[in-house]
Protein backbone atom coordinates (compact mmCIF):
# COMPACT_ATOMS: atom_id res chain seq x y z
CA UNK A 1 0.00 0.00 0.00
CA UNK A 2 1.39 3.42 -0.98
CA UNK A 3 1.03 6.17 1.61
CA UNK A 4 0.00 9.64 0.49
CA UNK A 5 2.63 12.27 1.30
CA UNK A 6 1.58 15.39 3.18
CA UNK A 7 4.58 17.35 1.81
CA UNK A 8 4.28 19.94 -0.94
CA UNK A 9 4.85 17.85 -4.04
CA UNK A 10 6.89 20.42 -5.96
CA UNK A 11 8.90 21.87 -3.06
CA UNK A 12 12.56 20.89 -2.57
CA UNK A 13 12.94 20.33 1.18
CA UNK A 14 16.72 20.44 0.85
CA UNK A 15 16.47 24.12 -0.17
CA UNK A 16 18.17 26.67 2.01
CA UNK A 17 15.63 27.92 4.54
CA UNK A 18 14.00 27.46 7.93
CA UNK A 19 11.53 24.69 8.74
CA UNK A 20 9.22 24.23 11.72
CA UNK A 21 8.27 20.63 12.44
CA UNK A 22 6.38 18.49 14.93
CA UNK A 23 6.97 14.78 15.50
CA UNK A 24 4.53 12.78 17.64
CA UNK A 25 5.31 9.70 19.67
CA UNK A 26 3.82 6.34 18.72
CA UNK A 27 0.10 6.39 19.49
CA UNK A 28 0.76 9.72 21.25
CA UNK A 29 2.01 7.86 24.29
CA UNK A 30 3.58 10.13 26.90
CA UNK A 31 7.09 8.69 26.62
CA UNK A 32 9.26 11.71 27.28
CA UNK A 33 8.20 13.20 30.61
CA UNK A 34 5.42 15.22 32.17
CA UNK A 35 4.27 18.80 32.51
CA UNK A 36 4.20 20.11 36.08
CA UNK A 37 3.11 23.71 36.74
CA UNK A 38 3.68 24.66 33.10
CA UNK A 39 7.20 23.20 32.93
CA UNK A 40 8.39 20.05 31.20
CA UNK A 41 10.11 17.52 33.45
CA UNK A 42 11.93 15.15 31.13
CA UNK A 43 12.43 11.51 31.99
CA UNK A 44 15.36 9.46 30.65
CA UNK A 45 13.68 9.09 27.24
CA UNK A 46 13.08 12.84 27.01
CA UNK A 47 16.73 13.50 27.85
CA UNK A 48 17.73 11.16 25.00
CA UNK A 49 15.58 13.22 22.60
CA UNK A 50 17.28 16.43 23.77
CA UNK A 51 20.76 14.89 23.53
CA UNK A 52 20.12 13.72 19.96
CA UNK A 53 18.77 17.16 19.00
CA UNK A 54 21.89 18.82 20.38
CA UNK A 55 24.13 16.25 18.66
CA UNK A 56 22.49 16.83 15.28
CA UNK A 57 24.75 19.63 14.07
CA UNK A 58 27.86 17.53 14.73
CA UNK A 59 26.44 14.83 12.44
CA UNK A 60 24.68 17.05 9.91
CA UNK A 61 26.81 20.06 9.04
CA UNK A 62 24.16 21.35 6.63
CA UNK A 63 21.75 22.33 9.42
CA UNK A 64 21.52 24.97 12.13
CA UNK A 65 19.28 24.35 15.13
CA UNK A 66 16.88 26.93 16.48
CA UNK A 67 14.08 26.73 19.04
CA UNK A 68 13.16 23.25 20.31
CA UNK A 69 10.95 21.68 22.98
CA UNK A 70 10.29 18.13 24.10
CA UNK A 71 6.72 17.64 25.26
CA UNK A 72 5.36 14.47 26.95
CA UNK A 73 4.31 12.91 23.63
CA UNK A 74 5.69 15.10 20.85
CA UNK A 75 8.45 17.50 19.95
CA UNK A 76 8.52 20.85 18.16
CA UNK A 77 11.62 22.22 16.50
CA UNK A 78 12.92 24.74 14.05
CA UNK A 79 15.96 24.07 11.95
CA UNK A 80 17.61 25.83 9.05
CA UNK A 81 19.22 24.09 6.11
CA UNK A 82 22.26 25.65 4.49
CA UNK A 83 22.90 24.41 0.96
CA UNK A 84 26.49 25.65 0.71
CA UNK A 85 27.88 22.70 2.74
CA UNK A 86 29.91 20.22 0.69
CA UNK A 87 30.43 16.57 1.61
CA UNK A 88 28.59 13.74 3.30
CA UNK A 89 25.54 14.42 5.44
CA UNK A 90 26.33 11.89 8.13
CA UNK A 91 24.19 9.17 6.60
CA UNK A 92 25.06 9.14 2.93
CA UNK A 93 27.73 10.72 0.73
CA UNK A 94 25.25 11.00 -2.13
CA UNK A 95 24.59 14.35 -3.78
CA UNK A 96 21.45 13.19 -5.59
CA UNK A 97 19.07 10.43 -4.61
CA UNK A 98 20.01 7.00 -5.92
CA UNK A 99 17.43 5.21 -8.08
CA UNK A 100 14.63 4.05 -5.79
CA UNK A 101 15.79 6.31 -2.92
CA UNK A 102 12.86 8.57 -2.07
CA UNK A 103 14.56 10.70 0.56
CA UNK A 104 16.85 13.44 -0.68
CA UNK A 105 20.13 13.75 1.24
CA UNK A 106 20.61 16.95 3.27
CA UNK A 107 16.87 17.55 3.34
CA UNK A 108 14.31 17.97 6.11
CA UNK A 109 13.06 14.41 5.60
CA UNK A 110 16.62 13.08 5.78
CA UNK A 111 17.16 14.94 9.06
CA UNK A 112 13.87 13.70 10.54
CA UNK A 113 14.56 10.09 9.51
CA UNK A 114 18.06 10.14 11.00
CA UNK A 115 16.89 11.87 14.18
CA UNK A 116 13.98 9.48 14.70
CA UNK A 117 16.20 6.49 14.05
CA UNK A 118 18.89 7.58 16.52
CA UNK A 119 16.34 8.37 19.25
CA UNK A 120 14.44 5.13 18.67
CA UNK A 121 17.59 3.03 18.89
CA UNK A 122 18.69 4.63 22.16
CA UNK A 123 15.24 4.57 23.81
CA UNK A 124 14.72 0.94 22.85
CA UNK A 125 18.11 0.09 24.38
CA UNK A 126 16.99 1.79 27.62
CA UNK A 127 13.59 0.04 27.60
CA UNK A 128 15.05 -3.25 26.34
CA UNK A 129 12.40 -3.25 23.60
CA UNK A 130 14.21 -3.79 20.29
CA UNK A 131 12.04 -2.97 17.30
CA UNK A 132 9.28 -1.22 19.27
CA UNK A 133 8.16 2.04 17.61
CA UNK A 134 8.84 5.32 19.39
CA UNK A 135 7.49 7.72 16.74
CA UNK A 136 4.48 7.94 14.48
CA UNK A 137 5.34 7.36 10.83
CA UNK A 138 5.05 10.91 9.57
CA UNK A 139 5.61 14.43 10.86
CA UNK A 140 4.11 17.87 10.43
CA UNK A 141 6.22 20.53 8.75
CA UNK A 142 5.87 24.17 7.87
CA UNK A 143 8.22 26.26 5.72
CA UNK A 144 9.04 29.44 7.66
CA UNK A 145 8.61 32.33 5.24
CA UNK A 146 9.79 35.42 7.14
CA UNK A 147 11.13 36.72 10.47
CA UNK A 148 7.70 37.71 11.77
CA UNK A 149 6.49 34.16 11.27
CA UNK A 150 9.74 32.78 12.76
CA UNK A 151 9.23 34.84 15.92
CA UNK A 152 5.59 33.68 16.26
CA UNK A 153 6.67 30.05 15.93
CA UNK A 154 9.49 30.50 18.45
CA UNK A 155 7.02 31.98 20.92
CA UNK A 156 4.59 29.10 20.29
CA UNK A 157 7.35 26.57 21.02
CA UNK A 158 8.50 28.39 24.16
CA UNK A 159 4.96 28.65 25.53
CA UNK A 160 3.90 25.12 24.61
CA UNK A 161 4.39 23.58 28.10
CA UNK A 162 2.26 26.32 29.70
CA UNK A 163 -0.59 25.45 27.31
CA UNK A 164 -0.39 21.66 27.79
CA UNK A 165 -3.77 21.45 29.53
CA UNK A 166 -5.43 22.77 26.35
CA UNK A 167 -3.21 20.83 23.91
CA UNK A 168 -5.02 18.31 21.69
CA UNK A 169 -1.95 16.04 22.07
CA UNK A 170 -2.57 15.87 25.83
CA UNK A 171 -4.35 12.59 26.57
CA UNK A 172 -6.25 14.34 29.39
CA UNK A 173 -7.41 17.19 27.12
CA UNK A 174 -11.14 17.83 27.20
CA UNK A 175 -12.80 19.76 24.36
CA UNK A 176 -14.96 22.54 25.68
Amino acid sequence: MHRQSIRLGTYDYSRKGAYFFTICSWKRECLFGEIVDGNIHLNENGRVVTQEWNRSTAIRREIELDEFIVMPNHIHGILSIHTDVVGANGRSPLHTPAPGLRMKPKSLSSFVAGFKSAVTKRINEIRVTPGLPVWQRNYYEHIVRNMEEMNRIREYIQNNPMKWEMDENNPNHVNM
